[in-house]
């Protein structure tokens, strides 16, 4: 055996898996959008594996409350960019694998341009939005999308948009999720979830990824499956052969007005905005900045704090519930002034 080859030794004597398997698994381009619970355990195996080109795609810095479920990150790379982190260590993991580093937010207007140069996508993200953009995004560039969620002990995986023998493609993740009122649905934070549930779905990602590529096995393309990490009892539903929808162009991404910080923090001592936090109650009573205290699925309801005269700013952990509460009361309140809190506290946290 090729002494390049050796480490892949295990792997190259399975049935069905030789080394024009693993040639193909290091011809592959793969990128990975979030660097989370599920990113960082997929990012590890397919780096383990030998993924030839691996990317990864995340804008946001690593926070103490990450670390339960993040298993790449250490408390000493709190502050520092996830995905410069993941990427040097997965360097030093398997040096014949080429890493790159992608410190963006994608959005509409750069994720086509992201894609180009990949031939599969791992969707790593932790929000809705994020995951319309990127199924819709690989509809029209005609690439495959493996995707998994979780939330507290349910996990689901599928492999979206692979294309079928008669040139069709299989469904997409708006096949079975047309739309999803994000403000509904409580996050990880809020929600919780168990750490171990983030290692099985994202290794399962990986797993699926690796069969698409080598083309061994039976991919989760028109189906899904659900695992449960309680009673660790899993199903498969099925979907369809192929996809009934009809994407034409990617989804807005809205504009958000944010204020940093530092910005927040001068103005609180003018008294110049009002303050809504809208995270749950057990997250008020651990710590605040003050202000009114309006849960994100109470802000459309209890708009006391509109009565104020004032900019209104709501503030959450890391900004995304906070930007949730933005869009929902921009949408019933065009003319109001509101802003979304940075980073979150973890930035407010971050700056002294």
């Amino acid at each position: 055996m090729r002494p390049d080859l050796l480490r892949y030794s295990c792997q190259m004597s399975l049935p069905g898996f030789s080394e024009i398997s693993q040639k193909k698994l290091q011809d592959a381009r793969v990128l990975i959008v979030g660097t989370g619970g599920l990113g960082c355990p997929a990012a590890q195996y397919l780096t383990s594996a030998g993924v030839g080109t691996i990317g990864i795609a995340d804008f946001d810095t690593v926070s103490v409350s990450n670390l339960h479920r993040q298993i790449l990150f250490t408390p000493e790379e709190v502050g520092q960019k996830k995905a410069l982190v993941a990427c040097e260590k997965l360097q030093k993991q398997n040096p014949g694998v080429k890493l790159v580093p992608h410190v963006v937010k994608v959005i509409s207007d750069n994720v086509m341009d992201l894609l180009q140069y990949y031939d599969l996508v791992l969707d790593g993200t932790d929000n809705f939005d994020a995951t319309y953009l990127l199924n819709d995004a690989c509809v029209l560039a005609d690439k495959p999308l493996v995707f998994g969620a979780i939330y507290q002990f349910e996990g689901q995986v599928a492999v979206w948009n692979v294309p079928t023998a008669d040139g069709a493609r299989t469904p997409n993740y708006r096949d079975i999720f047309p739309d999803v009122d994000a403000s509904q649905v409580p996050n990880c934070t809020e929600g919780g979830v168990i750490p171990t549930l983030a290692g099985m779905i994202g290794c399962m990602q990986a797993n699926e990824a690796i069969k698409y590529i080598t083309n061994t096995g039976e991919v989760l393309a028109g189906k899904m499956l659900l695992v449960d990490a309680q009673n660790m009892q899993s199903r498969i539903i099925k979907i369809g052969a192929v996809t009934k929808t009809n994407i034409t162009s990617l989804p807005e991404t809205e504009f958000i007005p944010t204020i940093s910080a530092p910005e927040l923090k001068a103005g609180i001592e003018k008294e110049a905005y009002e303050l809504v936090d809208v995270r749950n109650t057990a997250e008020r009573l651990m710590y605040s900045i003050g202000g009114t205290h309006v849960p994100l699925d109470k802000v459309e309801q209890e708009t006391s704090f509109l009565n104020a005269g004032k900019p209104v700013v709501f503030y959450c952990a890391s900004g995304k519930r906070s930007a949730e509460a933005v869009k929902l009361v921009q949408r019933k309140y065009p003319n109001m002034e509101a802003f979304s809190l940075e980073g979150g506290l973890k930035a407010w946290m971050g700056q002294g």
